[in-house]
Formats: structure tokens, sequence, C-alpha cells
């Protein structure tokens, strides 16, 4: 099985380029995540890590207990209602 060559734009090997830096990855790396995803997805899930990983660092996390907590309250709270307009 050969693998099919790819000729990338200018603009396009940049951008590639500028996201594996962003990322911390290969070009070659990033490029298979655009190909798969498309650029704007792959942007946008560098940026949404970047700012999950600044709040991460600023200690501005809940715990894994409290979120479940606030969604076992939400989810029996929502079935008394259901049952009170029952």
């Amino acid at each position: 099985m050969t693998v099919p060559e790819v000729q990338l734009s200018k603009v396009a090997q940049t951008r590639v380029n500028r996201l594996a830096k962003l990322a911390g990855r290969s070009p070659a790396a990033m490029l298979r995540f655009v190909l798969r995803d498309g650029f704007e997805a792959v942007e946008l899930s560098i940026q949404e890590n970047a700012v999950a990983d600044a709040q991460f660092a600023a200690g501005n996390t809940v715990a894994q207990a409290q979120v479940m907590y606030e969604a076992l309250t939400a989810v029996r709270g929502a079935q008394s209602e259901a049952r009170a307009a029952a």
C-alpha cells in the first residue's frame, strides 16, 4: 500500500507549522489531525487546551467528587420535580 503525497500551499504549511508549535507536536503529527478534523477544529482544540491548562495552573478546578455530587443533586431534584408534576 502506497501513501499518497500531499502538497500543501505555503499558507497551509505555515498554518500547520504554527499549530504544531503551539501544540508541542511535530508538523507531520499536526498534519494528521488537520487532515482528519480540519484547521478550524484543530485550532479550537488547541485554544481550549491552552485555556484549560491555564485554569489548572491557576488552581481554578473543581474536584471530580464535587462535580459528581452536584450532578447527582441536580438529577435527584429533577426527578422530584417530575414526580410532583405527575
